[in-house]
């Protein structure tokens, strides 16, 4: 999807479509920040 939305960006210039991807790209790593979370915290001792 965040490709996908940097493409439509990246055509077209369209200001709410680069915030809509900026959006996406944040809630993308901070899920991936509490995987990690969470991955640390099951393998700690």
């Amino acid at each position: 999807m965040i490709d996908f939305t940097w493409k439509i960006f990246a055509k077209t210039g369209n200001l709410e479509t680069y915030l809509l991807f900026k959006e996406i790209e944040r809630d993308y790593q901070e899920t991936a920040e509490k995987n990690v979370n969470e991955l640390i915290e099951t393998e700690a001792p």
